[in-house]
């Protein structure tokens, strides 16, 4: 049986928790799009996997929290507190995703946080 949109979007935070980008990436489309909303958007494949090696290879440790989600057809917004432990520092990050699904993968993800947030907890 074929996931919902939202239990994909579930898994695939749960997923983060094991820091093993090939998994993770396992949940994307042929041409995915992740936008981090302060910088640019990494557009494709290997520029997503680029940009999640960057994050997954800094971190000792996540957990991704879902606090609240909405599905709208093919639409999943996560809230959620992303807990790291990046460079001996511990940062709980709190954010929104916004993932668009389709034939049963992440094709667009764009998340929306606070980067003062997350650069003073590693200060």
């Amino acid at each position: 049986m074929e996931r919902t949109p939202s239990q994909l979007v579930r898994d695939f935070c749960a997923a983060f928790s094991r820091l093993d980008v090939e998994e993770v990436m396992a949940y994307f489309s042929d041409e995915p799009v992740y936008h981090n909303m302060p910088g640019p958007a990494a557009v494709g494949t290997q520029a997503v996997r680029q940009t999640l090696k960057r994050f997954l290879g800094s971190w000792q440790a996540t957990e991704w929290e879902v606090l609240n989600m909405a599905e709208a057809g093919n639409v999943v917004f996560a809230e959620r507190i992303d807990r790291s432990d990046v460079a001996g520092k511990h940062v709980d990050l709190p954010c929104v995703g916004v993932f668009e699904i389709v034939d049963g993968k992440i094709s667009v993800w764009r998340d929306y946080f606070d980067l003062a947030t997350y650069t003073k907890g590693l200060t």
